[in-house]
């Protein structure tokens, strides 16, 4: 296991490069391969060795080598986090090909999904929709008799959220909704904690924002909620099997 974690790293340093471009890009309806990364001052091109993951942006102390403009450090921070979740993936997953293959590409798609959803607030189906086939895709190749328990807990999720949608159009988004099936086809009935946990985190994060704005400017307050649900499904996907098991064992 440990020769593979290096390269799990370096995997996952050059995939959170792309994901800060798909978060920036992809909701602005722009080519994720055309042009090169540019200065967001000057507009400027960047070069190879400026666009290195992490390691540019320190030795520019995040700034444009040409203008002096800022950079913000969201950009090696997405890098860091996208590689640490890959080696926690390899290593907390090693020996199992479906898992380790269902967690790459979940943490693919859940950074840039919480990115853009603090930022616009939206989770955009170009995200969902792949990332939804992929995992059925997975289980159907490299595990089909895991295919059932993706589908119900997909289609439960789904439910979960969809039923107060409907009920409440103010509150939950369709694309709340969405990512909510896509963890159920990634997690399976670990979905159920980590739906469990987004909500927790949800009413935590509002509560405060009432507290620190008051109640009726906090409750008029949108606080996007898919990076919640990125969050609980990120720890029902390293620790979810554990806690449903213990809570079947417990009752």
């Amino acid at each position: 296991m440990a020769p593979a974690l290096a390269p799990a790293a370096l995997f996952g340093l050059l995939i959170g490069s792309f994901l800060n471009v798909v978060a920036w890009r992809l909701p602005r309806g722009e080519s994720l391969v055309r042009p090169r990364s540019k200065c967001p001052g000057c507009s400027t091109q960047l070069k190879a060795y400026d666009n290195i993951p992490i390691f540019s942006w320190l030795l520019l102390r995040g700034r444009c080598r040409g203008c002096g403009e800022s950079i913000s450090a969201r950009y090696p921070v997405v890098e860091a986090i996208t590689a640490g979740l890959y080696v926690l993936v390899v290593a907390l997953k090693w020996g199992d090909a479906l898992q380790i293959a269902l967690g790459l590409v979940l943490v693919t798609f859940l950074v840039p999904i919480a990115v853009i959803d603090l930022d616009l607030k939206i989770i955009p189906n170009k995200l969902t929709a792949p990332a939804a086939v992929l995992a059925v895709a997975l289980g159907a190749v490299l595990e089909p008799s895991y295919l059932p328990e993706q589908l119900i807990a997909g289609f439960g999720a789904l439910l979960f959220f969809y039923l107060p949608a409907l009920i409440h159009a103010k509150g939950m988004g369709m694309g709340d909704v969405k990512l909510a099936a896509v963890l159920g086809l990634y997690l399976g009935r670990a979905v159920a904690p980590g739906l469990f946990i987004a909500l927790i985190l949800g009413v935590v994060a509002g509560a405060a924002i009432i507290g620190l704005k008051g109640i009726s400017e906090g409750r008029r307050t949108k606080v996007p909620f898919g990076p919640f649900l990125a969050l609980g499904g990120l720890v029902a996907f390293f620790a979810g099997d554990a806690i449903v098991n213990g809570y079947l064992d417990r009752f």
